[in-house]
């Protein structure tokens, strides 16, 4: 076989591996470690392909004819690796929290999306001081929204951008200022609970947002975002 088809052939796989590795995970062909295990040989493979295909674009013997296909091969693999390669710089530069709250002293409690979280899922109590300080020194930002609206319209507006995300609603209580959700990540279907808080505060109300990882160590910054993303929409 020849070097640039061997080195197309291996980026190809790699990519489809890249896919599966999550779809499978998503419908539930495998658990997310075995969806991991298999990101990580995408990623092996794809750069092996990419260091071959540069070797023979580099060699003349080796590029004489096949110059075009290494090239395909080597943006291919290079593609694939880049994707782990990105979530894993992402993650060393935050710390491994799965639970992001905008208030840290009273985060908002889950209840109605207790019975959906399995025994096998990230626990529902708050981490405490550790956590708390690690998410103040990551994401200054994840802070309570005041608006000035009565707590009535404020729910009613929190809960309109909840059903606007996409996510699940999975509770919704006017009289307890209480909203529960579930979101699903598009690639490895990941389920994150989000809980919604309103009270009054200042002649207005107050917005809190709790959203926690089911699985996993640390969220790559998943729930931070996803709380930035919620408030940025209410406060418009």
């Amino acid at each position: 076989m020849k070097l640039s088809r061997l080195t197309f052939v291996a980026a190809v796989v790699a990519a489809v591996l890249l896919f599966v590795s999550g779809s499978g995970t998503r419908f539930g062909l495998w658990a997310f470690p075995v969806g991991f295990r298999v990101l990580k040989w995408a990623a092996y493979l794809g750069l092996a392909a990419a260091v071959v295909s540069l070797v023979g674009l580099v060699v003349p013997k080796l590029r004489a004819g096949q110059g075009g296909r290494l090239v395909v091969s080597l943006a291919l693999g290079l593609g694939v690796a880049a994707v782990p390669g990105y979530w894993i710089a992402t993650a060393s530069k935050l710390p491994p929290i799965h639970d992001i709250s905008t208030d840290l002293d009273d985060p908002p409690a889950f209840v109605a999306v207790l019975p959906a979280r399995g025994p096998e899922s990230n626990p529902v109590e708050y981490g405490g001081a550790a956590v708390a300080d690690a998410q103040r020194a990551a994401y200054p930002d994840i802070q309570p929204l005041v608006l000035g609206l009565p707590p009535a319209d404020a729910f009613a507006l929190a809960l309109r951008e909840a059903r606007a995300t996409g996510w699940e609603i999975v509770a919704q209580d006017p009289a307890a200022g209480r909203i529960e959700a579930t979101a699903t990540t598009l690639w490895f279907g990941f389920r994150d609970d989000i809980v919604v808080r309103i009270r009054p505060a200042d002649g207005g109300s107050r917005i809190d947002v709790r959203s926690l990882s089911r699985v996993g160590v640390g969220d790559v910054g998943a729930n931070a975002k996803r709380i930035r993303a919620y408030l940025g929409r209410i406060a418009g």
